[in-house]
């Protein structure tokens, strides 16, 4: 087989669910991740595997990192790694019994990361830095490769608001920095005085498997996926590299130029779903901004870790599903607005971009909500990890044992604590392996150029650090789930905190003292018709006055609505047996309620 078949490029999650999106610390130079280098492969205790105590000690003592920003470095490429939901479920009853720092930090020490890999990951951070000439002129330096963009390409430019989606900036990112990359996993002892690898460097077998965090590939289309060093070990390929089967190790120099040469677009990246992946779309459109809504999914074909469900411009809809074929893949909500979606599934991780005026309530998120530059949305999520940036007016319910990350640019928004529950929600909690405890939703970080901020400690006056507040008790009310199917989950996973709870009971003491004052008015039957005719009066204007109008509307099913995927099959909504909306009574509408055949 010619080495030309074999295709090699960057994985989609290092990139979507490790890199930082705000522009990293200068500590994380490659002047100093070579320096980490280094150290860590010439002291005992921190080669090939690096624990908490060493990472800390490295972070704070050696780059001068806060040891909160140090820890979540840590924490971000651990929820990267491939952990059963039973380690996880195992580990988060171990750290909600930690009464103390000492206790916690314990337990923390027994955690440890492949050193090489954790270099990688640090220095992938570089993905959001901010370039001087870039926010000068807009654009990065045209490349060798250059050539007009194809309208596929264009559509994922316009569709990606960051480069954490961007497959064509993971590209661009290893293609331009793959020297470097490569240069922190050859051995301190071939190394130059400078600390700069020399031309005749080695870099062994094991060094290279670590750099498969970053890189997979395959041979020949439609074949299975490999890591990286298991390509460049066999056939031609292996020959293009260098690879020496009696030390084990490839030529720095050789292995560089195989790779430069042999990368390529990522065929399951966003570029990839949009162009073939399969569609969903309305087989009876509606008149009006309905027609731009576009559904594409790519989790008939993707691997782990690379499947992909796309939703965009949905406005004026409620959405639902629950599916296998949601399970695991990342969700991207993009331009939504006047929308109320449900995805009611184990998801691997969610970003809600550009929306506006929605509400998005998800099944457990494994890894992490990305919430980006969107206006009045409120997002109800069981998560590994909520990050909130360039957002104003959002409501947040979460149900997280990591503290929430707040981004710059944010104004006004509002924490609460997870407040719903369907059938089959511990179920899939327990199947991605998040827990109700430790549950830290109101105890948000700031992250900003110049590190974290704790906002509980903070004294500036700059807005980012009153952007947020938590919940008051007095404005809480729980979220109904709309539709019937099957579980055990009847109550809040792990109840509401008491000033919470507490709350509800007095809403629901205030009815019953309402109802009791009702019944003693003695009202003749005339009067009772009057006045629940005004009641009835000032529920719906209440509706009308706070957009619940339309989101009991839109969960009236139609009569006749059909959802069509890539194929041309058509599926009566009628018959989906994923979800069932309950019909609210005495409501009539117009929107349409969509339960998506994915």
């Amino acid at each position: 087989m010619e080495a030309d078949s074999v295709s090699i490029w960057p994985r989609m999650e290092p990139f979507l669910l490790g890199a930082l999106q705000v522009a990293p610390t200068s500590k994380l130079s490659l002047h100093y991740l070579r320096k980490m280098a280094i150290y860590v492969q010439t002291r005992e205790g921190c080669f090939p595997v690096l624990g908490w105590s060493m990472w800390r000690h490295i972070a704070c003592g050696k780059l001068q990192l806060p040891e909160d920003l140090a820890w979540l470095y840590f924490e971000t490429f651990d929820l990267l790694l491939g952990h059963t939901p039973e380690e996880r479920l195992e580990r988060a009853e171990c750290m909600s019994q930690c009464s103390s720092k000492s206790e916690l930090d314990q337990q923390r020490s027994k955690l440890s990361v492949d050193t090489l890999q954790f270099l990688l990951f640090l220095y992938i951070q570089q993905l959001n830095r901010v370039s001087l000439r870039t926010s000068l002129i807009g654009e990065e330096w045209p490349s060798h490769r250059a050539r007009s963009p194809s309208p596929s390409e264009r559509e994922t430019k316009a569709s990606s608001q960051n480069k954490n989606w961007d497959d064509q900036a993971h590209l661009s990112f290893v293609q331009n920095h793959l020297a470097d990359i490569l240069e922190l996993l050859v051995e301190p002892g071939q190394l130059s005085h400078s600390g700069q690898a020399k031309r005749d460097s080695q870099i062994s077998l094991e060094a290279v498997r670590s750099l498969g965090l970053l890189l997979e590939g395959s041979v020949g289309h439609g074949k299975g996926v490999q890591p990286v060093h298991r390509l460049l070990t066999k056939g031609l390929l292996q020959t293009q590299s260098g690879y020496s089967m009696l030390s084990r190790s490839f030529p720095l120099h050789k292995l560089l130029l195989c790779l430069q040469q042999n990368l390529t677009l990522n065929p399951f990246g966003m570029t990839a779903c949009l162009r073939s992946g399969k569609k969903l779309a309305w087989a009876q459109q509606v008149e009006g901004a309905m027609k731009r809504a576009k559904i594409a999914r790519n989790t008939h074909m993707a691997p782990p870790g690379s499947k992909m469900v796309l939703m965009s411009q949905v406005i004026k809809q409620t959405l639902a599903k629950t599916s296998d074929k949601l399970t695991g893949a990342n969700i991207k909500i993009h331009r939504c607005s006047d929308a109320f979606i449900y995805l009611l599934s184990p998801l691997r991780s969610v970003s809600v971009d550009k929306c506006r005026d929605s509400t998005v309530v998800l099944g457990p998120v494994q890894t992490s909500v990305h919430i980006h530059s969107c206006q009045n949305v409120r997002v109800v999520c069981v998560t590994g990890r909520v990050v909130i940036g360039a957002s104003s007016r959002c409501i947040v319910h979460a149900l997280t044992p990591t503290c929430p990350l707040l981004l710059p640019g944010n104004s006004d928004i509002t924490l609460g604590p997870f407040h719903t529950f369907y059938p089959s929600l511990e179920d899939h909690m327990a199947s991605v392996g998040l827990a109700v405890v430790p549950n830290v939703w109101d105890q948000p970080l700031l992250l900003g150029t110049e590190g974290l901020a704790s906002p509980l400690l903070s004294s500036s006056s700059s807005s980012d650090s009153t952007c947020y507040r938590l919940l008051p008790p007095s404005e809480f009310h729980m979220l109904a789930v709309p539709f019937q199917m099957e579980g055990d989950t009847c109550e809040v996973p792990g109840g509401l905190p008491p000033a919470y709870q507490a709350a509800l009971r007095e809403k629901q003491k205030r009815i019953q003292n309402w109802q009791k004052t009702v019944m003693e008015a003695r009202l003749n039957k005339e009067q009772k018709q009057q006045f629940q005719e005004l009641v009835e009066l000032k529920f719906h204007e209440w509706l009308l006055e706070t957009g619940h109008r339309q989101e009991l509307d839109s969960l009236i099913p139609p009569t006749v609505n059909f959802l069509k995927d890539s194929d041309g099959a058509a599926t009566d909504t009628s018959r989906v047996k994923d979800t069932k909306a309950v019909r609210p009574g005495g409501v009539g509408g117009t929107a349409d309620c969509c339960l998506l055949n994915l």
